[in-house]
């Protein structure tokens, strides 16, 4: 058995960030990009980012969050890699510092094992609370990752992704791949496409 653990924004979907998408949609960007400023000055955690994040939608509704996934669309060949890999024994993860609403969707959609995202909190009425439940931190990949195989145990570990938050899951694995990485990311690989990702693959298995 083999393991592929892939980012969701900008890897799997052409979405790059949910957060950002929603608070554009929601008129709320401007504070998100404040409490964003935060974060990356070091002035509040991950846990506390996601919160101020969903405590600016409190009253929005499910409905609203279900109209934005249905607008996102999927990178080109990615249903192609989903049948490459289960036909050759991979259980696939999706890891995902988004929103588990999306990540679940597309999970369930592409048939993947595991889905790893942040859970915005509804009420009995369908409405966002202003709460979450961040699973899945900006260095928490590579934990994740890492407890998947000791329960697995998988022979190989591949991991996908394009940002500086997969960084720790590209530690974690035997192959990394870049893909239309973002600054400063590297991996053993870097692609431009989904098709490419296959193709490495194939030249990693038939030389195993």
């Amino acid at each position: 058995m083999r393991l592929f653990a892939s980012d969701l924004e900008g890897t799997l979907v052409r979405s790059v960030s949910g957060w950002v998408e929603l608070h554009k949609r929601f008129g709320t960007w401007d504070k998100g990009r404040e409490y964003a400023e935060m974060f990356f000055r070091g002035e509040i955690d991950y846990p506390e980012w996601a919160q101020l994040d969903a405590s600016l939608w409190r009253g929005h509704t499910k409905d609203e969050i279900l109209e934005w996934i249905e607008s996102v669309e999927y990178m080109d060949g990615v249903r192609e890699l989903f049948r490459f890999l289960k036909k050759n024994d991979f259980r696939i993860a999706i890891l995902s510092s988004g929103l588990m609403c999306l990540a679940r969707k597309v999970g369930e959609e592409l048939g993947a094992d595991y889905v790893f995202a942040n859970k915005l909190e509804f009420d009995e009425l369908g409405r966002i609370t202003g709460r979450v439940n961040a699973l899945v931190d900006f260095e928490g990949k590579g934990a994740i990752l890492r407890r998947l195989k000791e329960e697995l145990r998988p022979e190989l570990t591949v991991a996908l992704g394009d940002g500086h938050n997969d960084l720790s899951m590209f530690a974690e694995a035997d192959v990394s791949i870049a893909i239309n990485p973002h600054d400063g990311v590297e991996g053993d690989h870097v692609v431009e496409s989904l098709d490419e990702v296959v193709e490495i693959l194939k030249g990693i298995l038939e030389g195993s």
